[in-house]
């Protein structure tokens, strides 16, 4: 049973920020590698820092904790903490392959993570996280039709200081972080940032007896820094950072839906379930990057060079059950066969680096040029194993992919008038991909094959143009065109087929219009934008389906539309409340697509082929129509310090698993709450608090496994617990 009791816990974190003030702070956020006021920036941006960031990181979740947090935003995984896959106005990928290529892109530190599992590096020790929604090809290089989610992180600084927090909660849940830094030497300054989560085991295996035995983790994260300024024209930053998971792979739980609707089965009870196969994950990475600038003048030149490396192996029992209807006894409901596999990544590097050449201040006109090289080879091993005898292994698969791509972009900025502000960017890339696929043992008797191999080479240009009008000192009146592009795919799961699989390059062509504006006398900050994109040959996954084999298709066409809105208000000097909110409305345009569907009671027509289904019409898969978010602060002064509450709430509306319709893989709308009461003293350096997550205890299935067996898995459970804080 998963473990109540509370303690106290011991933490250090930044200031809270006083209520008291009388207007809010400008953002400052760098959408066009500038740091620029947000308001000034004609693209759709949202962000997250200070104490909301911190309040959604409590509770030792991992970075799907973003997931509704920003308006059109969406993360999930069927890979457990290792694998998040991003989706920004509907726009995703639901590949769980381990070479999966994401239109989201993932930018930590300047450096892009390109794998899905480097997406997955824990948040911590952050100045900002920021969204930019739509193509940024552009500006910001590898995959960006969708838009950017660019996480920041502190850095060194003169002054001495840190912090440390730690909090204690349900099912042994623990998260300790901080950071020291300050000067080194005269020239010098470092900073060190550490991160410790562990969870108890709070699921019980009924098959096996075993009480507390699935669902635990502990993981632990650091990053070091190095900053060297020996003047005002040059510095250089060095960053090195790692991550180590060890803990339970995502749970798959046969036949959770009510058949025919897509509610969880009577007396569901999220704390059980009935496995016979091994569940576990692995993981460790490690990276570094070096960040300088060169100030010349007139010009200064950047240079951005990554290093990424990452080893893991996860292994599930996938059918989510016991047993098979061909060797019982067997269970929950209906388990045609077993399956209990695992992927993992052996042997994986990526190499990266930038040469940025900015204008400083030429007046009327400013710009930027610089090139660009990606390098990344990997190595993908898939295993499966036969449950039924012990876990044997039975099929081995191993996939080799080399990518390099190279670019060269530009972007100019003219202020036209005093009022109107005109920028354009280009961006011409090349991207090649090397992909060999060889199988040793097949599960089904098929026997080896290979090696097969695919090759992929394309060119690009992308390109944006937009408009800034002041209509204002405080209001801003921007449009965007933007063009983008994602490279083409390949895919080599042979475990269950003989061939391979690959994608052509998507291109998507997107307007947006909005208006951002700071109002009640710069008390609120306000931005509303329209969208709607046209993307051509969109890559998708159909995954599973009767064959058990995933298969990378275009769709002709795939067309979107919606609104977002991104409003703050210091209410009262005591009162502080945000609200975040979306509407996506996705279409797959194709009338010759279709796809073999496997489970559940299917809702779309007959395909063209025998046992195939078409999608024509389809929304996108994990794309609801919703997205909303708000939080509340209420503070007031209590002795020598302050009493506050602080709750936040995520909301989405309904969505589907696959790409498919089917009554059951629909994911119902999820709402999602927060709750903090606190006391927070020495001018915000010391808090202690009272949290708690998902505290309706909400549970509702949020993706599935496209078997006919209606397998699915959940939202993390309500978990409270308690935290102190303090800066030094």
């Amino acid at each position: 049973m998963r473990n109540a009791t509370l303690a106290a816990a011991l933490a250090i974190i930044l200031p809270l920020p006083a209520l008291a003030q009388t207007e809010l702070e400008a953002v400052m956020v760098t959408a066009q590698r500038r740091v620029e006021n947000v308001l000034d920036v004609p693209v759709a941006v949202s962000t997250l820092a200070d104490e909301k960031l911190e309040i959604l990181a409590s509770g030792s979740d991992d970075i799907r904790f973003l997931s509704g947090r920003l308006p059109s935003l969406v993360i999930e995984s069927s890979f457990g903490r290792a694998f998040p896959r991003f989706y920004v106005r509907g726009l995703g990928n639901t590949d769980f392959d381990l070479n999966a290529s994401q239109p989201v892109s993932l930018i930590y530190d300047d450096v892009v993570q390109e794998n899905p599992i480097l997406k997955g590096f824990p948040a911590f020790d952050l100045e900002m996280v920021e969204m930019f929604r739509g193509p940024q090809g552009t500006l910001f290089g590898r995959n960006t039709p969708a838009g950017v989610v660019k996480f920041n992180s502190v850095r060194p600084s003169r002054e001495a200081g840190g912090y440390v927090q730690a909090s204690y909660a349900e099912d042994d849940s623990v998260n300790f972080e901080g950071a020291v830094g300050g000067p080194v030497g005269e020239h010098f300054a470092m900073r060190f940032s550490a991160l410790y989560q562990h969870r108890g085991d709070w699921v019980d295996n009924v098959h096996t007896g075993q009480s507390d035995s699935l669902e635990g983790f502990d993981e632990l994260a650091g990053r070091v820094q190095f900053l060297y300024e020996p003047s005002d024209s040059f510095s250089a930053l060095l960053n090195i950072h790692g991550r180590s998971l060890d803990g339970t792979a995502r749970m798959f739980r046969a036949n959770i839906f009510q058949p025919g609707t897509n509610n969880l089965v009577s007396g569901f009870d999220p704390e059980k379930v009935f496995l016979d196969g091994a569940n576990h994950q692995d993981l460790d990475a490690l990276g570094a990057n070096l960040r300088m600038r060169w100030d010349m003048g007139r010009v200064s030149l950047y240079s951005v060079t990554g290093y990424e490396s990452v080893d893991v192996l996860s292994r599930g029992d996938i059918d989510g059950g016991f047993g098979a209807s061909f060797a019982p006894p067997f269970g929950p409901g209906f388990i045609p066969f077993p399956a209990e596999s695992a992927d993992g990544l052996p042997d994986h590097s990526q190499i990266s680096q930038e040469l940025r050449w900015e204008s400083n201040e030429w007046g009327a006109l400013d710009w930027q040029a610089g090139v660009y090289w990606f390098d990344e080879d990997i190595t993908i091993d898939s295993f499966n194993y036969d449950t039924l005898a012990n876990g044997i292994r039975n099929g081995n698969v191993r996939q080799r992919q080399d990518n390099k791509a190279w670019a060269v972009f530009g972007s100019v900025d003219y202020e036209m008038t005093d009022a109107f502000t005109l920028r354009a960017g280009l961006r011409y890339t090349e991207d090649d991909k090397d992909f060999v696929a060889e199988r040793f043992e097949s599960p089904i008797g098929a026997g080896p094959i290979g090696p097969l191999t695919a090759n992929t080479s394309e060119n690009d240009l992308s390109w944006d143009v937009s408009g800034t009008f002041k209509l204002g000192d405080s209001t801003n009146l921007f449009a965007r065109v933007a063009k983008g592009f994602r490279a083409p795919s390949i895919q080599g799961r042979l475990l269950f087929g003989d061939t391979l699989s690959v994608a052509d390059s998507e291109e998507i062509l997107s307007l947006e219009a909005g208006i951002k504006t700071s109002v009640f006398e710069d008390r609120g900050r306000l931005s509303f934008t329209i969208y709607a994109f046209e993307m051509d040959d969109q890559q998708l996954t159909a995954v599973g389906g009767t064959a058990n084999f995933n298969t990378l298709i275009n769709a002709d066409k795939t067309r979107g539309q919606g609104a977002e809105l991104d409003f703050e208000m210091l209410v009262t000097e005591h009162l502080a409340v945000t609200l975040g909110a979306s509407y996506n409305d996705t279409e797959i345009d194709d009338s010759g697509l279709a796809i073999a569907p496997c489970g559940g009671t299917v809702l779309d027509p007959p395909g063209s082929v025998l046992g195939t289904v078409s999608i024509d019409g389809n929304r996108l898969p994990q794309s609801p129509e919703w997205i909303a978010n708000v939080t509340a602060r209420f503070g007031v002064p209590v002795a020598s310090g302050e009493f506050f509450v602080y709750t936040d709430w995520a909301y989405r509306s309904e969505v589907n698993f696959f790409l498919y319709e089917s009554a059951e893989f629909t994911g119902e709308a999820l709402l999602e709450g927060g709750l903090r009461i606190g006391y927070n003293w020495n001018d915000g350096r010391q808090e202690f608090a009272l949290f708690g997550r998902n505290i309706t205890d909400e549970i509702v299935a949020v993706g599935g496994i496209d078997f006919n067996n209606l397998t699915g898995f959940i939202n993390e459970p309500r978990r409270i617990g308690l935290e102190f804080k303090t800066r030094f």
